[in-house]
């Protein structure tokens, strides 16, 4: 249950960065709403998985989930630019999560 937990605060994560670029600095108040309800439900999930996870395992799986996943929002939606060297980068980080769950 705190492997699913931390999945949801993960996604929830991408979600309030995609919403604070959105936000314009804050300029734009729905977007500015969605990154503080979404920051507060993937902190919160992020702490229950805690009660069970050890912290650095939580903790790098967090916020590996939140990088490739606002990496691929920029990508996907935003037309951000993609390289070699950048999918690498982001294949390294689902390596790294992948190896610290195999750990765990």
């Amino acid at each position: 249950m705190a492997w699913m937990l931390l999945l949801f605060a993960g996604l929830l994560e991408i979600v309030w960065a995609s919403a604070m670029k959105l936000s314009d600095g804050f300029s734009r108040p729905l977007p500015s709403v969605v990154m503080l309800a979404a920051m507060l439900g993937s902190f919160g999930l992020l702490a229950m998985a805690m009660r069970q996870l050890p912290l650095g395992t939580a903790y790098m799986v967090w916020t590996g989930i939140g990088a490739v996943g606002a990496f691929a929002v920029g990508i996907v939606w935003l037309g951000e630019s993609v390289s070699p060297a950048r999918l690498a980068a982001a294949g390294l980080i689902v390596a790294g999560i992948a190896l610290m769950k195999w750990a765990s």
